[in-house]
């Protein structure tokens, strides 16, 4: 286990790997911070935007998709203006912004949102289509978190995060079907955060005030788990050429120390490459 970035981020999030760059971008939600960081040289860029990036995608076309506070923007490349797209499904909601999110091997963005008080329970599951269309999928949760595709493709994992359970779906003709609980996480134990697939089929998810990783076998049964050095990983994704160096973010904490920073450890398997928006 290695502290690569002592970043002393407020929320450390969403990271993900850009194969092309060989750089890891992450967010600091609470500091409206998207980075990037390169881990062969230990530079860690960052930009600073008018709302809180919950999570983003890489584009097909180049650049980057953006989930935002209200909606979402797309920025053509690293230094480019954010530029609005889509509707802004969560505009007028004060205590509500978008969280975290995937894209599918089609090029759809499924992206959940977060109760920011935890009072109302109106946070949801939505997809995005390239078409800028957004589609409300299922609702009633407090933080909507944890958003992966299977290697194949038939399998979508995420998590209502205060609720301890992680969710699976079968993915049939593109659509979500057969949600059951995965896996239930006694009080006191974690909360699952987020999370990633590797090629073999095995779900890892980070494991919040519970300071691990988890990984899940096909049937939902904890086959590894990975202690850190801090009580607040966010989210777990799997980078370097090979794909088997795991990366994982974490909240600040005061007085803990390395918390906020970005840890990295090997794995044997491969983590599920990130597919491009649009």
């Amino acid at each position: 286990m290695e502290l690569v970035l002592n970043a002393k981020a407020e929320l450390g999030e969403g990271p993900r790997w850009h194969a092309a760059e060989r750089r890891l971008y992450w967010v600091d939600i609470a500091r409206s911070e998207l980075h990037r960081f390169d881990p062969a040289t230990g530079a860690d860029e960052k930009r600073v935007f008018p709302q809180p990036v919950g999570c983003f995608a890489f584009r097909k076309k180049g650049g980057l998709l953006l989930a935002m506070k209200d909606g979402f923007a797309t920025i053509d490349d690293w230094d480019a203006d954010a530029m609005i797209f889509g509707e802004a499904v969560l505009a007028g909601k004060r205590d509500y912004r978008f969280n975290d999110g995937r894209t599918d091997p089609w090029g759809r963005f499924w992206v959940g949102s977060v109760d920011l008080k935890k009072e109302t329970g109106e946070a949801a599951l939505y997809r995005l289509d390239p078409d800028g269309r957004v589609t409300w999928i299922e609702g009633e949760m407090l933080t909507c978190n944890g958003a992966a595709f299977s290697a194949d493709g038939g399998r979508f994992a995420h998590a209502n995060t205060p609720s301890h359970a992680l969710r699976m779906y079968d993915v049939v003709g593109r659509r979500l079907t057969n949600r059951r609980v995965f896996h239930q996480w006694p009080i006191g134990e974690g909360r699952p955060d987020g999370g990633s697939f590797d090629e073999a089929g095995f779900y890892w998810t980070a494991l919040f005030d519970g300071g691990r990783v988890a990984r899940l076998s096909s049937e939902g049964e904890v086959v590894e788990e990975v202690a850190l050095p801090v009580s607040r990983p966010t989210m777990i994704v799997f980078g370097g050429d090979d794909r088997r160096t795991a990366y994982v973010t974490s909240a600040r904490v005061a007085g803990e120390r390395g918390s906020g920073g970005i840890f990295s450890f090997p794995v044997d398997v491969p983590g599920v490459p990130e597919w491009p928006f649009g």
